[in-house]
């Protein structure tokens, strides 16, 4: 049988949330997990409060078999993400000596003053490991089944681009796409057919428009090759089908 493999997204940062500033980490993320066999199951957006970051956080890690956290681990005040982190696992946040280290050196490298904002982003929860960060040495963690990164997003995705090795991946969800010159309107009882009649697959219909008509693509996914072809056939047939009587 297919092993599914699922992960959880949560997105932190009032920035988010205001608008002022515009996600470019989900899409990416999403890309990436489903390239390794990886099912994103939900994203969550929630402000800088420690409470609503804990509740979802435990809500997220009980469900899903990884969960990815962004934003919130910079120098200022607000970056309380670790602390959320730490207490939603039970742990001390406390500065982490290796990473303390790391960011003394990189800093005096660059005769900056550590300072203790700067300080801050070698906090952790006890017990965390290190998710190495070769854009600007503060280091993300993983904890349990969370991986803590920044919300930067040339950051993000280099952290993302050392964890994706050490994950637990699954079956990979395999795609075919059946152009449909029909609308929606026209398509969805007949579809809506062949998706019962084929439970080993997800079908998904995406209208669109374009010079002046309507028309939707079709996408039939499955981890089963067998099942792909036979639910593809099925929905070729039936845009041949409606094709005819026009």
């Amino acid at each position: 049988m297919p092993e599914i493999v699922t992960a959880a997204m949560l997105v932190i940062g009032d920035e988010i949330l205001s608008g002022r500033t515009r996600d470019r980490n989900i899409g990416h993320l999403a890309e990436m997990m489903t390239a390794v066999g990886i099912d994103l199951k939900e994203v969550r957006i929630v402000s800088d409060e420690e409470e609503e970051i804990v509740a979802a956080l435990n809500a997220l890690r009980a469900r899903f078999t990884h969960v990815f956290t962004t934003g919130g681990i910079g120098p200022t005040h607000d970056d309380i993400t670790a602390d959320a982190v730490a207490r939603a696992f039970g742990v001390p946040c406390e500065v982490d000596g290796r990473a303390y280290a790391m960011l003394e050196a990189s800093y005096a490298a660059r005769g900056m003053e550590f300072t203790a904002a700067r300080k801050r982003m070698a906090r952790m929860p006890r017990g965390a490991d290190h998710i190495d960060n070769p854009v600007s040495t503060a280091p993300g963690f993983r904890i349990g089944n969370v991986h803590v990164m920044a919300g930067v997003p040339a950051i993000f995705q280099a952290m993302l681009d050392n964890v994706i090795p050490t994950l637990k991946t699954g079956t990979k969800l395999l795609s075919a796409t059946v152009h449909c010159p029909f609308g929606e309107g026209v398509i969805g009882g007949p579809l809506a057919d062949i998706q019962k009649a084929h439970p080993d697959t997800i079908i998904g219909s995406y209208p669109k428009y374009q010079d002046g008509a309507f028309w939707t693509e079709l996408v039939v996914r499955s981890r089963a090759p067998d099942a792909l072809d036979r639910a593809r056939e099925a929905v070729e047939a039936m845009v041949a089908g409606l094709a005819a009587r026009q």
